[in-house]
């Protein structure tokens, strides 16, 4: 058996340097004490034998642990279906890779277990800062970092505090982008399939889908919420199109529910966009892989990432925190989305009983939901 390396240590660097050991620590840790030709020799002499810090010495003497925490309270079965955050983690390494920072990443069952998982990373030094995702409208997260004094940064959010910052998106001005579009191509009936109920950016694009349904006259469109997943985007969509009156576009909160909504169509002998139109939240590479293309919002997930991760280091960095916002997505018209067919006024339908259904406005027909039976 070959034998195993043995990692360089700071005495290896004296040694090589003809410094003592308390001189290559200075030197490594940018403290005075040392003329900066030793401190460059020093450091020369680490490069070349391959020398790391210790995460867990860093740790231990107040330097910080080199590491940056995530912890996703979803399903795990949901990674795989999802491409935005896969994408979002691509753009969040490229700028840790950089500082020489690590991720650690972590999939809990709810916001309790992630509030503990916070604890036990602040208890044990194990991380310097956290990037927050799927902010929520009732969120106890924000109030439990402070308290611990951790940095973070929330991706998707609004609300800022004094190690807090937020790397916010305009899910309102996309609204207003698809539902113009929409609209200019004569649909008044339209349904927003929309994702985890309880996400700030979720309750967003319903409050929004409201707010231009009211402002264009569109007693009828409203906001039904899902698990992202492509099995409840294709049960829902089955499930309007049994409706008496079914509406004549959809808005899909990602792009794996709009394809899932194309295939339901289908099922039904339905064709995208004669008899459906179809709008997917998020473009991918499965928005042009189905077909029709698919009518989506062009967003950037590594961006996104990228621009998070850097407001972090900033936070660790000692600067104040602050909420920066990304460009608005533009919405790419592709063959999905077409005039609908002309069709007599469907009568005022039954109020709903549904809990997971959200009315989209506050006129006389704003009670006006299916049954989500």
């Amino acid at each position: 058996m070959p034998a195993q390396r043995r990692r360089p240590t700071i005495k290896d660097i004296a040694r090589r340097s003809g410094v003592s050991e308390s001189a290559v620590s200075f030197a490594l840790n940018g403290r005075p004490g040392v003329s900066e030709t030793t401190r460059a020799r020093v450091r020369r002499v680490a490069e070349q034998v391959g020398w790391r810090p210790s995460t867990a010495a860093r740790a231990l003497s107040g330097e910080g642990a080199a590491t940056i925490g995530l912890v996703l309270a979803r399903p795990a079965r949901m990674l795989g279906v999802e491409s935005f955050f896969l994408q979002l983690i691509s753009g969040v390494q490229q700028v840790l890779a950089q500082r020489r920072l690590g991720l650690l990443f972590q999939v809990v069952e709810d916001v309790t277990a992630e509030c503990a998982m916070y604890r036990h990373w602040w208890a044990e030094h194990r991380v310097d800062g956290v990037l927050l995702v799927d902010p929520r409208s009732a969120d106890p997260r924000p109030g439990v970092l402070e308290s611990l004094g951790l940095p973070a940064v929330a991706i998707g959010g609004t609300e800022t505090r004094p190690r807090l910052s937020a790397v916010s998106a305009d899910d309102a001005g996309a609204m207003t982008s698809v539902v113009s579009h929409l609209h200019a191509l004569g649909h008044r009936d339209i349904v927003h399939v929309a994702g985890l109920a309880g996400l700030a950016h979720t309750e967003r694009r319903i409050a929004s889908l409201r707010a231009e349904a009211g402002r264009r006259g569109l007693p009828r469109a409203r906001s039904l919420t899902t698990d992202y997943s492509d099995a409840e985007g294709a049960a829902m969509t089955r499930r309007l199109l049994d409706e008496d009156a079914p509406p004549t576009a959809v808005i899909y909160d990602n792009d794996v529910m709009a394809a899932a909504g194309v295939a339901a169509a289908a099922e039904r002998g339905l064709s995208v966009p004669g008899d459906l139109s179809i709008v997917s939240w998020e473009d991918s590479v499965l928005c042009r892989m189905v077909h029709p293309w698919l009518t989506a919002l062009a967003r950037d997930p590594v961006a996104f990432g990228r621009g998070a991760a850097q407001e972090l280091a900033r936070l660790l960095d000692g600067s104040p925190s602050r909420t920066v916002g990304v460009p608005l997505p533009e919405l790419l018209v592709r063959e999905s989305t077409a005039a609908p067919k002309s069709r007599p006024v469907p009568p005022r339908p039954g109020r709903v009983s549904s809990d997971r259904v959200a009315g989209a406005s506050s006129g006389p027909d704003s009670d006006s939901a299916p049954d989500s039976a």
